[in-house]
C-alpha cells in the first residue's frame, strides 16, 4: 500500500473520526447511521479480504485471524485486534480488543460497534463464501473481555 498523504502519512485521529459518526448521529440519527457505518465496514472488509487473498480461502481460522490481526492491528491500520476467530457449529465469533468503535467511551455506554463490526464482518463473509448476519453480543465497555461479533449464516 502506497502512502496517500506525504507528511501526514495514511492514518487520522480517533477523535476526528468519532466525531464524524456523533455529527452524523445528529445529522441522519443513530439507526441510519449504524447502516451507513456497518455497511461501509463490510466495504472494507471485503476488499481487504481481496487484498490479503482470503477469498474463499482453504486457511484455517487461526492464520486466517493472524492475516486479519497484521492487516487491521498495530502493524496495518490499527481499527482493532483480531485475538480469535471461532466456528461453533455454524456461527463463527470473532473476538475483538482495542476496537476502534470503544475507544474513549466510557464503562457501560451503550456504543455498539458497527464500522469495525462490518469491517470483520465483510472479510468473514469472503474467507467462509457465504452471508452471514452480524450481531456485537458482548462489549468491553459493559463487562466484556472482548468486543464479540457474531456472525450466523443467512
Amino acid at each position: 500500500m502506497s502512502i496517500m498523504r506525504k507528511e501526514l502519512g495514511d492514518f487520522n485521529s480517533i477523535v476526528c473520526f468519532k466525531a464524524a459518526i456523533t455529527g452524523m448521529e445528529e445529522a441522519l440519527g443513530e439507526k441510519a447511521t449504524a447502516i451507513a457505518l456497518t455497511t461501509a465496514g463490510r466495504t472494507r472488509g471485503k476488499k481487504l479480504a481481496e487484498d490479503l487473498g482470503l477469498v474463499g480461502s482453504t486457511l484455517s481460522l487461526d492464520d486466517a485471524a493472524e492475516k486479519l490481526k497484521k492487516a487491521l492491528g498495530k502493524e496495518g491500520t490499527c481499527l482493532c485486534i483480531i485475538d480469535k476467530i471461532v466456528a461453533e457449529g455454524e456461527i463463527v465469533k470473532v473476538y475483538t480488543s482495542e476496537t476502534f468503535c470503544s475507544a474513549g467511551e466510557p464503562a457501560g455506554s451503550p456504543r455498539k460497534c458497527t464500522f469495525t463490526m462490518g469491517a470483520v464482518w465483510g472479510a468473514v463473509e469472503q474467507l467462509m463464501s457465504k452471508k452471514f448476519r452480524g450481531l456485537h453480543t458482548e462489549s468491553v465497555l459493559r463487562g466484556g473481555t472482548h468486543d464479540v461479533f457474531e456472525f450466523t449464516p443467512l
